[in-house]
């Protein structure tokens, strides 16, 4: 049950990879939270316990990924380009949108090679909206222009 619940959520991951470029930051946030979400909640217990779990951690995920992404401008995302470039493994980048209000972190967390990428970063997002603390986590690859692809989302 588990090998076929984790190929079901890979293959999730692949689509929504290849439609993130033609869809909003919002959307894309659902997406890569929704999957995050769903992956994490495959690792907890059996049969129709695991299936809920799985639910949860889909829906809870999507709706972190989404507001996040609503909630990131140009310039955030700027920021956070700079922060995948020039900060080492474990080191955050903190920021505040001055037009939202949104408290932002990102930490690069591992180096990774994506398809043969061998200049990709693995790294955390949490922003602080409204009050409420959320976070995410991604993958980005620098690209032959010197510019930072989110891999999933």
């Amino acid at each position: 049950m588990k090998k076929t619940l984790s190929k079901l959520m890979i293959i999730l991951l692949g689509a929504s990879l290849i439609v993130c470029s033609q869809m909003s930051k919002q959307d894309v946030g659902v997406i890569t939270g929704g999957v995050a979400g769903g992956l994490l909640g495959s690792q907890f217990g059996h049969g129709t316990g695991q299936l809920l779990a799985i639910g949860a951690g889909t829906l809870a995920g999507a709706y972190i990924g989404g507001a996040i992404g609503k909630s990131m401008d140009d310039v955030d995302r700027m920021k956070m380009t700079q922060a995948l470039e020039s900060n080492n493994i474990g080191q955050p980048a903190y920021w505040r949108n001055q037009k939202t209000g949104t408290d932002y972190t990102v930490v690069p967390v591992k180096n990774v090679t994506v398809e043969g990428n061998q200049y990709c970063r693995e790294y955390r997002t949490t922003a602080i909206i409204a009050g409420k603390r959320q976070q995410v986590f991604g993958t980005a690859c620098r690209q032959p222009d010197g510019t930072w692809q989110m891999m999933n989302g």
